[in-house]
């Protein structure tokens, strides 16, 4: 595997200079500063390239380039929007960029309640609450029905958080939730939210998933005359939230994509802490059923709980069989002759990096350092026994 990492940029506290001394070889980053669905221009992307290189790494993953939210609704000046799409893949072929990750989710990127979780080693995880969400959903965003989105137990639970929180609480996690979180498409204010959340709340699954299908059928033919790998990521969480539809949760979900649009270019990025969040999915026969589909990798863990719920874990310590998901992504890479980008995700905020006010929520140098090296000590070990086995 190509061990990665994800860069901010130039405004990320985050060096390159440390990258490199993570050990770290290739570079997952995007350009923040285009605003979502304008052209990313080739001054730009060649800037950044030039950057990245002068450490002596390389950049062939972006992560991501949003999709408008009029391409998602198939309203507005969509067409206009995937255009743009269409020539700033044309651009980043024209750099050597190989793949491209990016969603489809309607109105919230990834979400999660809690951004400082305090462990019980000092360190802080990020996590999702289903009844925090809900005490927001129904009492602070009063969204119509919003009730009718869970089962009676979460009302329960969301209306005795909600009369136990302050004013300082139910501000914190109206921030968590929608004010964007890194690698996000931006943020909400109140009312903002409420208004996307109209745009959609008729649009449903299946039309979301044909709008989906209209992008892929306009963009992947672009992909493919510039060997571009388009690798959507996953829902996150893998659920439904403010009653709008996902249509990335599920294996299910991905072989739709897949089989509809059948490119190689046409794939997936295995985020499996996204995909992991549901006891459902079973991570180590997706890694062996899409093979050489999967283009990128997030390698996080999670602890699930039976509702909804999670905390993000140390990435050997989760629910997710990380050696098993390890050992499967290595022989879809002998099977098909290439290298698989990964990278750690969403590290615990560890030592003085818990004071410090500019470390993004789940993305603090030394928590990745650490994930990064768990996973090395898995691939060694992985590739190890299997030469010792087939001596």
């Amino acid at each position: 595997m190509i061990e990665s990492w994800r860069w901010f940029g130039p405004e990320d506290p985050v060096t390159l200079e440390q990258i490199v001394e993570a050990g770290a070889k290739g570079i997952v980053t995007a350009l923040d500063h285009i605003p979502t669905g304008e052209i990313w221009p080739l001054t730009d992307i060649e800037e950044r390239k030039r950057k990245i290189e002068s450490y002596g790494l390389t950049w062939k993953v972006v992560e991501s380039v949003p999709v408008h939210t009029e391409i998602k609704s198939g309203s507005g000046h969509f067409k206009h929007y995937i255009s743009n799409y269409q020539q700033t893949i044309t651009n980043l072929g024209e750099n050597g960029i190989e793949c491209i990750c990016y969603n489809f989710m309607p109105v919230l990127d990834w979400t999660r309640t809690n951004l400082k979780l305090d462990l019980p080693n000092f360190s802080q995880a990020l996590s999702f609450d289903i009844s925090e969400f809900a005490a927001y959903d129904i009492f602070i965003l009063e969204r119509a029905n919003a009730s009718e989105s869970y089962p009676q137990e979460i009302q329960e639970k969301a209306q005795l958080k909600y009369v136990n929180m302050t004013e300082v609480d139910k501000e914190k996690l109206e921030k968590n939730i929608i004010a964007g979180l890194p690698g996000g498409e931006g943020s909400h204010t109140r009312e903002s939210l409420r208004k996307a959340i109209n745009l959609f709340k008729n649009l449903g699954e299946n039309k979301l998933r044909e709008h989906l299908y209209d992008f892929l059928k306009r963009i992947i033919p672009v992909a493919e005359k510039h060997s571009i790998n388009m690798a959507i990521h996953p829902d996150d969480p893998p659920f439904g939230l403010f009653g709008l539809p996902r249509v990335v949760s599920t294996a299910d979900d991905a072989e739709k994509i897949m089989r509809k649009v059948p490119s190689l270019c046409n794939g997936l990025t295995l985020c499996a802490g996204s995909f992991g969040a549901r006891s459902d999915n079973d991570l180590i026969s997706m890694v062996e059923n899409f093979g050489e589909k999967i283009h990128f990798t997030h390698l996080r863990n999670i602890r699930r709980k039976t509702d909804g719920s999670f905390t993000e874990s140390e990435h050997l310590a989760g629910d997710n069989d990380m050696v098993g998901i390890i050992k499967a992504i290595l022989e879809v890479e002998e099977k098909s002759g290439r290298e698989m980008p990964m990278r750690p995700d969403h590290g615990h905020t560890m030592g003085e990096e818990r004071h410090r006010e500019d470390v993004r929520p789940g993305y603090s140098y030394s928590g990745r350092m650490k994930g990064l090296a768990e996973l090395r000590g898995v691939i060694h070990a992985v590739k190890t026994l299997s030469k010792t086995s087939q001596a």
